[in-house]
């Protein structure tokens, strides 16, 4: 039976004898890593058959010193792992075996700590493990979440999936990571793809880049409205955000996106993002299957017929300003978005790019509509 070489069953015997901290294998060059408190160290090895079945033998032999057992990483626990399942007290052995999904499995772990996610990061730097160790406030807060951060912005440029665009903006944006300008920088590329500006919309939407001015009639309705906020009613306190600078900065950036989304994970995520912003004032009638017009008809007949308390706060306000009466609808039809909206559409096609955009249309124009009241004076109305 074919095994390790004399000098490479010694190597590594000494590697793992020396208290390595976690251990990486580049399979490409044959070359096993050790992460000692004295640096990095190294074991070339010298296959002897087939380099995938000498790798076997390798990871082998690392597992039978770690673990007690040849049999090396469960691999069927993958999806376990990656669920954050893996315990807490063995993620420290994860990390010396070699083994890409062991070293996953440590990353997505709720009980990781600074120093074993510094390990881990060694033993896989990708940009999924990024992700993954920035939705850990510790880590975040760690002299690791700056260069996680780093990484994620210099990788981007090369992320082909939406989704991850936007996660990554997100993550990238939490407070404490990068600089001003590397922040602008990130802003001004989402003029060019605008899942950046997604992801600014979820990290930050009271605190956008270059923000736009409020309404005119702004400090007219928060003296009107004053007592309203006082007495914490939902819906004031949502319709003096929305005229403010920070809400009115918020609707350009989400009106940018919503004329010209490049596929439908964009549309997807933008939904969620401008349903959450509004989510305060949901009504509690409103149904998770709802279309756009059944959605836009329940937000029109909600001020006549409405009985639960987002009810009761859009009469007081009407009390005091009538002219709102489609200021307040309009805020109610954004609040009540989410997949289904798209469904009808999105069921029966692929479509991306501007064959995309012409079939949302019929969805995506009464939005830009909604978005247009919020966007002018009251006494325009």
């Amino acid at each position: 039976m074919e095994q390790l070489t004399p000098e490479d069953n010694l190597r590594l015997n000494v590697l793992l004898a020396n208290q390595v901290q976690a251990i990486r294998i580049d399979e490409s060059k044959m070359v096993v890593y050790g992460l000692s408190a004295k640096g990095d160290a190294k074991v070339q090895l010298h296959p002897t058959c087939r380099d995938e079945v000498y790798l076997r033998y390798v990871r082998e032999l690392i597992s039978g010193q770690i673990l007690g057992s040849p049999g090396g990483y469960p691999t069927y626990l993958k999806r376990w792992n990656r669920m954050g399942q893996a315990r807490a007290d063995n993620l420290a052995q994860l990390l010396l075996l070699g083994e890409p999904e062991a070293v996953i499995a440590v990353v997505h772990a709720p009980s990781l700590t600074p120093e074993l996610a510094r390990r881990a990061w060694w033993a896989l730097p990708d940009s999924d493990n990024a992700r993954s160790l920035l939705k850990n406030s510790q880590i975040v807060q760690s002299e690791l979440g700056q260069l996680l951060a780093h990484y994620l912005v210099e990788y981007l440029p090369f992320e082909e999936e939406v989704s991850y665009i936007i996660e990554s903006v997100r993550l990238i944006l939490q407070p404490g990571l990068i600089t001003e300008t590397t922040r602008q920088a990130l802003w001004n590329k989402g003029r060019n793809k605008n899942a950046y500006l997604v992801g600014f919309l979820e990290a930050q939407p009271d605190n956008l880049p270059n923000p736009i001015a409020a309404r005119a009639d702004a400090p007219q309705i928060q003296a009107i409205l004053a007592p309203l906020v006082t007495k914490e009613n939902h819906i004031a306190i949502q319709l003096i955000k929305i005229i403010s600078e920070k809400g009115q900065s918020f609707l350009a950036t989400s009106e940018q996106v919503l004329r010209k989304p490049a596929n439908q994970e964009v549309v997807n995520i933008l939904f969620e993002v401008i349903a959450h912003y509004f989510a305060s004032i949901r009504p509690q009638f409103y149904e998770d299957e709802m279309n756009i017009l059944s959605l836009v008809e329940r937000a029109h007949h909600y001020c006549d017929t409405g009985l639960d308390r987002t009810a009761v706060e859009q009469r007081e306000i009407l009390a005091l300003m009538p002219e709102l009466r489609e200021t307040i609808i309009a805020m109610l039809i954004l609040s009540g978005l989410n997949y289904s909206v798209l469904r009808p559409i999105f069921s029966h096609t692929t479509a991306i790019g501007s064959l995309m955009r012409k079939k949302l249309a019929p969805v995506i124009n009464p939005l830009l509509e909604q978005m247009a009241i919020l966007q002018r004076n009251s006494d325009s109305i």
